[in-house]
């Protein structure tokens, strides 16, 4: 069992910390109209929790095994 939520705490802490860089690198909105190209950011604190959470998770299952 305790395997188990390792692996399952490792695997929650890599997706979630792909997903929070993805979200953080990607634009939000775009728009392409000729020689005019705009971009839009908004604000990244959820990219920031869920890289913050993933690492968090990843701590968890690697330590989780040293007991």
């Amino acid at each position: 069992m305790n395997n188990v939520l390792k692996f399952v705490l490792l695997i929650i802490g890599i997706g979630l910390i792909g997903y929070g860089i993805y979200n953080l690198v990607t634009p939000e909105f775009s728009i392409d109209a000729g020689p005019l190209q705009v971009e839009a950011h908004g604000d990244n604190t959820q990219s920031y929790a869920m890289i913050v959470f993933g690492i968090l998770s990843l701590v968890g299952g690697l330590a989780f095994g040293k007991r």
